[in-house]
């Protein structure tokens, strides 16, 4: 028997909840999480009390057991969190949930992930402590504490060594702003950002600007994954996980910066086994949803899936190619991290899905085969591709 997930898992429903500024949200962390299953539930027309189990990651502070009693679950059979990563974890989420619905574990699982900062700390606040330790002591004494310092440093040596402008960059912050203006949930709806806002905004670590870099939110973000013979009889146009990898390189150590391979976004192991299970080649996917950070490992990552060499990173970044729906390669056609909600990147997963149920506000037209890079520059990172019936 193949080891694949291969069309044998589906996705039933995708829900969300508003998105905030970070500590602006009403509810409790905990209330966004039920609010979006229970619209994830309803989306695929499953009762909450059929779901068995869920999967979450960096961290998710929503306990399953107590999401279970407050839903009236009658029994929870898989409970799994990605480890490490952080925003890495995103697709991994989606295929450890898959694994245990295709072998058996569970048969309804809920991937989910709530982020409320105004009852916590602000997501990737650098630690207020007096003493570090491990990882932390190779570079908070040398003042790199924020992600952003952190992942200018990779971005940077990669520009670098492929005599790449920041001309990509730039557009790829532009393409996610400019469909965020078509998405009524996106937070940046009604504030488009032009060449020259971009051009004037305050450097943050070069090479990033003011929008290179993710926003921070409030919300919460939910998918329900069925077995595949499932999804014929539910309501929603079939969607199905075709290929997830997880990993990274040989002593990739990414906060420590002593990686043999520096200047990567860490998925360069983890590419091929997608491709691989998934039964596709780059050249078969029509929409990618990438992870922003900061945009300077959105180009990493798509460079490292094989959508194009770096040294056509300043052709192919355009931004009529990255626009929907005529462009070469439409890229986070909700807004992404940058201008729609950063839910920590699951919210990449549910465009990926509408993409394929010709639902987004961007679409895509006849778009088959959907991609989601979730990272990058961090380690575990992991990749998904979800595909229609048509290419199983």
């Amino acid at each position: 028997m193949s080891r694949t997930l291969r069309g044998r898992v589906a996705v039933a429903g995708i829900g969300e909840t508003a998105y905030y500024k970070h500590g602006q949200s009403p509810d409790a962390e905990f209330t966004l999480a039920l609010k979006a299953i229970l619209r994830a539930c309803e989306d695929a027309g499953i009762p909450p009390r059929e779901v068995d189990g869920f999967a979450s990651y960096s961290n998710d502070r929503s306990d399953p057991s107590r999401l279970a009693a407050a839903l009236g679950i009658r029994e929870l059979r898989f409970a799994n969190m990605q480890w490490g990563g952080g925003g890495g974890g995103g697709a991994a989420a989606v295929g450890n949930a898959a694994a245990a619905v295709a072998t058996g574990l569970a048969d309804c699982v809920v991937v989910f992930r709530a982020l409320a900062q105004g009852q916590f700390a602000r997501f990737g606040l650098g630690g207020q402590v007096p003493a570090v330790s491990g990882e932390q002591a190779f570079t908070f004494p040398y003042g790199m504490i924020s992600p952003g310092q952190r992942y200018a440093m990779r971005a940077m040596r990669f520009l670098h060594d492929h005599e790449i402008g920041r001309e990509p960059l730039r557009a790829i912050a532009l393409a996610s702003y400019r469909h965020a203006q078509s998405n009524p949930r996106a937070v940046m709806h009604g504030r488009p950002l032009t060449p020259e806002m971009y051009d004037a905004s305050r450097w943050i670590v070069e090479p990033f600007r003011l929008y290179d870099c993710c926003l921070e939110n409030d919300g919460a973000a939910a998918l329900v994954l069925v077995p595949a013979e499932r999804a014929r009889d539910l309501r929603q146009p079939r969607v199905y996980l075709l290929g997830v990898a997880q990993g990274s390189e040989h002593r990739n150590a990414a906060p420590v910066h002593n990686a043999p391979l520096y200047a990567t976004s860490s998925f360069t192991t983890v590419a091929p086994h997608l491709y691989e299970m998934a039964g596709v080649t780059p050249g078969d996917v029509d929409v990618v949803q990438s992870y922003e950070n900061f945009t300077g490992g959105v180009l990493m990552s798509l460079v490292e899936h094989g959508l194009f060499r770096a040294d056509e990173a300043v052709e192919v970044c355009t931004l009529e190619n990255l626009l929907a729906p005529k462009g070469r390669l439409p890229l986070n056609t909700s807004g992404g991290n940058l201008a729609e909600c950063y839910m920590h990147g699951l919210e990449l997963q549910l465009e990926a899905v509408r993409q394929l149920r010709g639902a987004s506000p961007n679409q895509v037209p006849d778009a088959e085969v959907s991609m989601v890079c979730a990272g990058p520059m961090v380690t575990p990172v992991s990749s998904l591709i979800f595909g229609t019936e048509a290419t199983l």
